[in-house]
């Protein structure tokens, strides 16, 4: 396996636990509330990271299936428990990991197309596309550094709320700051 995709799994890890401590310090309740109307909950922002983890490593590396609306992961009502949650985002990460672990160097170099939902795209984009527009091709190197940021970013953001919920004294991040 090369380096680059040794160091996205690990760190996508490391952050995938945070969540998890994060989570298992909140009733079901908590993961769902929103700090402000404008702002996403802890359950939004799962919901989000397991869609985005699916998108871009098992859809579009993995060429498996594509099945994904954006747009609800922000809107959903659902509230699923934490441990729904918690299950929802390690089978992603199981899944991508069995994907990545078979990655080559010359994979690395690969293009690949990731596909969006016309009415995701349009929001995103703020455009009026057609059916046929609504993808992106990328370098499969350069997507996982910009999947595993995009992990990274919004795992702060959860470990912040989670802190900013329920005060606690246990260092989720594995650090003392």
């Amino acid at each position: 396996m090369p380096d680059l995709t040794k160091n996205v799994i690990e760190d996508m890890n490391k952050q995938l636990d945070r969540i998890i401590k994060s989570l298992d310090q909140l009733d079901d309740d908590l993961i769902w509330k929103k700090m402000k109307d404008s702002m996403n909950s802890i359950g939004n922002l799962c919901l989000h990271l397991a869609g985005n983890e699916y998108q871009n490593l098992i859809s579009a590396i993995g060429n498996k299936p594509f099945i994904r609306e954006r747009t609800r992961e922000f809107n959903s009502k659902s509230r699923i428990s934490k441990d729904e949650l918690s299950s929802l985002l390690l089978r992603t990460r199981s899944e991508s990991e069995s994907i990545l672990s078979v990655l080559s160097e010359e994979d690395l170099k690969r293009e690949v197309i990731i596909r969006y939902d016309l009415e995701d795209w349009n929001r995103m984009l703020r455009v009026n596309a057609s059916e046929d527009e609504t993808y992106e091709v990328r370098v499969i190197s350069r997507l996982l550094v910009q999947v595993a940021a995009h992990y990274g970013y919004h795992a702060g953001q959860i470990v912040l709320l989670s802190k900013l919920m329920k005060d606690s004294n246990e260092h989720i991040t594995g650090q003392y700051h």
